[in-house]
C-alpha cells in the first residue's frame, strides 16, 4: 500500500463515523453556510495578484513534524499581511495534524481571501462540511477519485457556490477531468512516492487547455521558480512547507513575496 492508499482507506472510515454522528441538516444550519464563498478564480486572476496560495500545515507523512508551535490566527494574519491570493489549510488530523477548527479560526480573522479546505475528499458530505466551517474552495485529487466521482463532487461544490481545485500528477489523471474552464493544480510531488519533480509538471502543464487556471503545488522554495513557472502559464502557486518550517510563517511569506 502506498501512503496515499493508507490515507484514503483511513479517511473513508473516519468520514463514515462522522456521518453517523453529524447530520447534513446540522451542517446546513451553521452560520457559515449562509455566507457567499469568495472566488479563488477571481483572486488568482486579479491584476497584481501574487498568485500565492499560502498553506498552514503542521506535519506530513513524508516530512514528519514541520511546525507544531504555529498559531493559526497569527499565521493567517501574517499571510494576509503578505497579500497572498488565498490560504490553504490542512484539515486532516491523523496524517497532517490539522483540524476543521483551524479553518473556523482562520475564517474569523480572514474575511477577504478565499480559504481552501485541503483534505482527502472521499464523500460529498465533506464538501457540505467544508462550506459549513467557512471554506470557499475544496480540493479534489484525481489520483484516487474516479471520473464519475470527480464530476459529481465538482458539481456539488459548484452548486454550493464553491470553487474546486482539481489536483493531478499525470496525463491519465488529467484525462479523468472535463478540463474546460477549471482550476487545475499540478502536484509537483508524486503522492505515491512523495518525490518532487518540477520538470514533469511543466511538461504536463502544456496539455491543460488555455481556458483553465493552472496552479503549481509543492516544492516551490524560491521566488525565481515562480518566475519560471509563470512563463509556462501558471497563475497560482501553492506553498506551505517553505513558510511553515520557519518560526514565523507569515513573515517568511512576506519576505518571499517581497522578492518576487
Amino acid at each position: 500500500m502506498t501512503i496515499l492508499d493508507k490515507i484514503v482507506a483511513y479517511k473513508k472510515k473516519e468520514v463514515s463515523k462522522v456521518k453517523s454522528e453529524v447530520s447534513v441538516q446540522k451542517l446546513v444550519a451553521s452560520p457559515n453556510f449562509k455566507r457567499t464563498p469568495i472566488s479563488l478564480k477571481k483572486s488568482l486572476l486579479e491584476i497584481g495578484s501574487t498568485g500565492i496560495i499560502a498553506e498552514f500545515k503542521r506535519q506530513s507523512p513524508s516530512k514528519g513534524v514541520i511546525n507544531d508551535k504555529a498559531d493559526i490566527i497569527e499565521v493567517t494574519n501574517g499571510y494576509l499581511d503578505a497579500n497572498v491570493a488565498a490560504q490553504s489549510i490542512l484539515t486532516d488530523t491523523h496524517f497532517f495534524g490539522g483540524t476543521m477548527v483551524d479553518v473556523m479560526k482562520a475564517r474569523s480573522v480572514n474575511e477577504v481571501k478565499p480559504i481552501l479546505r485541503k483534505d482527502f475528499i472521499v464523500d460529498g458530505f465533506q464538501i457540505v462540511e467544508a462550506k459549513a466551517i467557512g471554506a470557499d474552495v475544496v480540493l479534489l485529487i484525481a489520483a484516487y477519485l474516479t471520473k464519475d466521482e470527480l464530476k459529481k463532487y465538482g458539481q456539488l461544490a459548484t452548486d454550493l457556490g464553491m470553487d474546486v481545485l482539481y489536483e493531478i500528477h499525470t496525463q491519465e489523471e488529467l484525462d479523468k477531468i472535463d478540463a474546460h474552464d477549471k482550476i487545475i493544480g499540478i502536484n509537483n510531488r508524486n503522492l505515491k512516492t512523495f518525490e518532487v519533480d518540477l520538470e514533469h509538471s511543466i511538461e504536463l502543464a502544456s496539455k491543460i487547455p488555455d481556458n483553465c487556471i493552472k496552479v503549481s503545488e509543492s516544492g516551490i522554495s524560491d521566488p525565481k521558480i515562480i518566475m519560471g513557472l509563470k512563463q509556462h502559464g501558471f497563475q497560482g502557486f501553492l506553498i506551505g512547507e517553505n513558510f511553515m518550517k520557519t518560526e514565523h510563517p507569515g513573515e517568511a511569506c512576506k519576505a518571499f513575496v517581497g522578492q518576487m
